[in-house]
């Protein structure tokens, strides 16, 4: 070993066992497939993860993902059963669970996209073709949703492809027929406000109407008992009246003229144009209202006031 030329070949044996050593083992891991190429011809198909090997600067390694993969479909127009143009806009979700038939179909992702989109899109067309507006949009989607992914998958079978999920993000109309329904919509809610605002006032004036009439039904009961009042309290003070006058009508008739005096001489400025033998002055002739000594007469009259 004291020799450097042949300490240097052994070095350089030594640096080429490691190179084909380190050439000849790969690692799968727990989320990948892996096929083993030799000149493009697959020789073994590994799905179970660890430390492998193959032989060096001959085969080679390709790996697959075994985990759930999303491909975002871009939005298309499809024509639903009654004859509407939706925009649709969809994702779905696969895994590859053949590996060798993956590599053999399609050999990489971007192409089994390419596939799956194309099945995709067909599907949808096919399936949305026989499903009305309503149904694609509320009351069947979940439906619909399901076939297509059954439609999908029988078709991603020859490519070991298992479809996970197909969903329906969006479902829209064009943005020309969004506007002509969003318009159709606003003119049927603004003919349903003014429906609702005509029997609202149709019900207002109703109202009013009959609290008018209640109110002057009360008011005039209200008049009609106030009269009725107004007579029995007149007719129990004239009963009144009366029956002091049958008590003492002697003094009942000077009460009365002394009342008059009061109305009539009332004010600063009042002047009465009267005869002196009127009978308005009688009480002036004497205290008990007798002229000349004789029987005391009516209650003198209440005249106005001149002035």
């Amino acid at each position: 070993m004291n020799n450097p030329a042949l300490r240097t070949g052994f070095l350089i044996l030594l640096a080429l066992v490691a190179i084909v050593l380190y050439s000849s083992i790969f690692i799968v891991q727990q989320t990948q497939y892996a096929l083993v190429l030799r000149f493009g011809a697959v020789q073994s198909a590994i799905s179970e993860p660890g430390l492998k090997f193959k032989l060096p600067l001959i085969d080679n390694v390709t790996y697959f993902e075994k985990r759930v993969l999303d491909l975002d479909l871009p939005v298309q127009t499809v024509l639903s059963a009654d004859r509407q143009n939706l925009e649709v806009d969809a994702f779905t979700r696969y895994r590859i669970n053949d590996p060798l038939r993956f590599y053999q179909a399609v050999g990489n992702i971007a192409l089994a996209n390419q596939r799956l989109q194309s099945f995709t899109n067909s599907a949808m067309r096919n399936v949305l073709a026989n499903a009305s507006r309503d149904a694609i949009v509320r009351t069947e989607r979940g439906g619909l949703m399901n076939r297509i992914q059954e439609d999908v998958n029988r078709q991603a079978r020859s490519l070991g492809i298992e479809m996970i999920d197909v969903r329906l993000t969006r479902v829209d109309l064009p943005a020309a027929n969004s506007q002509a329904v969003y318009q159709r919509m606003r003119t049927e809610r603004e003919r349903e406000a003014a429906d609702l605002r005509a029997n609202g006032q149709q019900r207002a004036q109703t109202i009013r109407a009959q609290a008018e009439r209640e109110a002057t039904i009360i008011r005039a009961e209200a008049n009609r008992k106030a009269e009725e009042l107004r007579g029995q309290g007149d007719a129990d003070r004239n009963r009144i009246l009366a029956e002091a006058f049958g008590q003492d009508p002697e003094f009942f008739a000077f009460y009365r003229s002394m009342q008059a005096y009061e109305a009539g001489l009332k004010g600063s400025s009042t002047r009465l144009v009267l005869s002196p033998d009127s009978d308005f002055f009688r009480y002036f002739n004497g205290s008990a209202g007798r002229p000349n000594g004789g029987s005391p007469s009516t209650p003198a009259p209440q005249p106005a006031p001149a002035q």
